[in-house]
C-alpha cells in the first residue's frame, strides 16, 4: 500500500523491472532471462488483483525469449519500460478530456476511492469552466477518500466527503458517477475498490448514469482464457485494532468486489468511450493476439 493507484502500480512494476535490466551485471543472456522472469514474479505476486501491474511487468517482457544477445535483451527490457510509462501517463490525460465531454454544467457527481483517471475526468471538467459539485466517500478501510477531497479542494472544486454508507442517501441528488478500476474482465465487468458495486446497484436503482474510467493496460487478457480474477484480502489490522474485539470474532477484508457489466453504462478509455461489450474486441486489438508473448 505503499503505492496507490492502479496506473501507478503498473509504471512502478514497469519501471522496477527497467532498473533491474540497467544494473544487471551478469554475462549470461539465459541467466538474464531466468532473473527477469523471477522478478517478474514477485512483482506480480505482490498485488494479485492489479491486473495493471501484470501488464505493465509483462509489456516490458516483449522480444525477451527472441533476443540474440544479452545487450539485445537488456535494452529491450529497458525501452519497453521507458515505453510503457510513457504512454501510460499520457492515457489519464485523454480520458480525462474524454469523460469531462460527458459532463454538464450544474452535475454533480460521485466518486469513489481514489482514481486519478476518474480524478482527472472532474478536474477537466472544472477547467472547463463547467459548475459542479462532487460527493467523494470516505473509502474504508484505508480511506484513499481522504486523498481524493484534498485534490479536489485544491483545484477549488466544490467537493462534500461522505461515509461510505452514506451513498444511497445522496443519490438521488447525484447526476454522474464516475469511479476508476483496477481491472477490467473481457466480458466487461469491473473489479474495482471494495463498495464500488454497491455503488453502481444503488446508481442502477435510482437511473443514476455510472462511467468507469479506465486505462486500457487495466484489461485483463487472461480473463478470455477462463481466469478468474483475484480478489486481494488484506490484514485485520487495517480493520480493528488488536484487543478491540474477541478473538473468537473473524474479519473479513477484500480489498476489491466486482460490478457487472449491466450497470455499467460505459467505459471512458485512452481509446475511446466504449460500451462494457466491447472490451473483448479493444483487448484484442490493443494487446494482440499473442497477449504479451514474450
Amino acid at each position: 500500500m505503499t503505492i496507490r493507484g492502479a496506473g501507478k502500480i503498473a509504471r512502478a512494476g514497469a519501471s522496477a523491472m527497467g532498473d533491474f535490466a540497467k544494473n544487471y551485471k551478469g554475462n549470461s543472456l539465459e541467466e538474464f532471462r531466468k532473473e527477469v522472469r523471477e522478478c517478474s514474479e514477485i512483482l506480480i505476486a505482490s498485488r494479485p488483483t492489479a491486473v495493471s501491474l501484470w501488464n505493465g511487468v509483462k509489456a516490458t517482457m516483449r522480444g525477451l525469449s527472441s533476443a540474440e544477445t544479452l545487450d539485445e535483451a537488456r535494452e529491450s527490457v529497458i525501452f519497453n519500460s521507458e515505453e510503457f510509462v510513457k504512454i501510460s501517463s499520457m492515457a489519464v490525460e485523454t480520458i480525462s478530456k474524454m469523460g469531462a465531454n460527458r459532463i454538464k454544467s450544474g452535475d454533480v457527481i460521485l466518486t469513489h476511492c481514489n482514481s486519478k483517471a476518474a480524478i482527472g475526468v472532474i478536474k477537466e471538467a472544472h477547467r472547463q469552466g463547467k459548475d459542479i459539485k462532487v460527493y467523494a466517500t470516505e473509502s474504508r478501510p484505508w480511506r484513499q477518500g481522504i486523498l481524493t477531497v484534498n485534490e479536489l479542494a485544491e483545484a477549488g472544486i466544490d467537493t462534500t466527503l461522505i461515509i461510505d454508507s452514506a451513498v444511497r442517501s445522496v443519490m438521488k441528488e447525484v447526476d454522474k458517477i464516475f469511479v476508476g478500476a483496477d481491472t477490467i474482465t473481457s466480458h466487461g465487468a469491473l473489479i474495482n475498490k471494495i463498495g464500488t458495486s454497491q455503488i453502481a446497484l444503488a446508481a442502477h436503482e435510482a437511473r443514476v448514469q455510472f462511467y468507469v474510467c479506465s486505462e486500457t493496460y487495466k484489461f485483463s487478457s487472461a480473463t478470455i482464457f477462463g481466469d478468474m480474477v483475484t480478489i486481494e484480502e488484506r490484514s485485520i489490522d487495517e480493520v480493528v485494532k488488536k484487543g478491540e474485539i474477541p478473538d473468537s470474532v473473524k474479519i473479513y477484508n477484500p480489498v476489491f468486489d466486482s460490478t457487472p457489466a449491466a450497470y455499467i453504462d460505459a467505459i471512458i478509455t485512452d481509446v475511446g468511450v466504449i460500451h462494457p461489450g466491447s472490451v473483448y474486441d479493444v483487448m484484442i486489438r490493443q494487446l494482440g493476439d499473442g497477449m504479451f508473448e514474450e
